[in-house]
């Protein structure tokens, strides 16, 4: 009867470490789907490769533990319904500098937020970057990728390479 008892005292144990390492969010997620997506403004198209988070494990683990990003890559969040202006976005976790926009229904971008990497080990440390209107979707780039590149709030996000006219 000990042995039986000692072996499933094991087996839980066992189970709860692995449980405990899949939900670390210092651990990336492994890539996400891609999509072809282009940025639209006045003076043409910034084509990008998003990785698509559209549901709540995904988005809430996001780019957590990544070391880096590639020039035009990033990540898209997608929700089900509006988020609140009051909604915003941390970096627990988050090794690298970000920009993030946020996107009304047709994509239109209403706001761009710089985000800092948050090294505390305490998230309640790390702060919270508000939207400051309601959207439907955000999108995760390098810091300073839409300076870089002249998208600025009104400018507007495709999603697919159908969606995307060529310059």
């Amino acid at each position: 009867m000990k042995r039986h008892i000692g072996t499933s005292l094991l087996a839980l144990l066992l189970v709860s470490l692995v449980s405990a390492c899949s939900a670390d969010p210092s651990v990336p997620q492994p890539r996400l789907p891609l999509s072809e997506a282009c940025f639209i403004t006045q003076d043409g198209t910034v084509p990008v490769m998003l990785e698509v988070a559209d549901d709540f494990s995904q988005r809430q683990k996001g780019l957590m533990g990544r070391k880096s990003l590639g020039d035009r890559e990033g990540m898209l969040f997608v929700y089900d319904r509006p988020r609140s202006p009051h909604h915003g976005f941390w970096m627990y976790k988050t090794l690298i500098a970000l920009d993030i926009a946020y996107l009304g229904p047709a994509g239109e971008i209403g706001s761009i937020r710089k985000m800092a990497p948050c090294s505390s080990k305490n998230a309640g440390n790390c702060p919270s970057y508000p939207a400051g209107i309601a959207f439907t979707s955000a999108v995760e780039m390098n810091r300073d990728f839409f300076s870089t590149h002249g998208i600025a709030v009104g400018d507007r996000l495709a999603v697919g390479a159908a969606n995307c006219p060529s310059d």
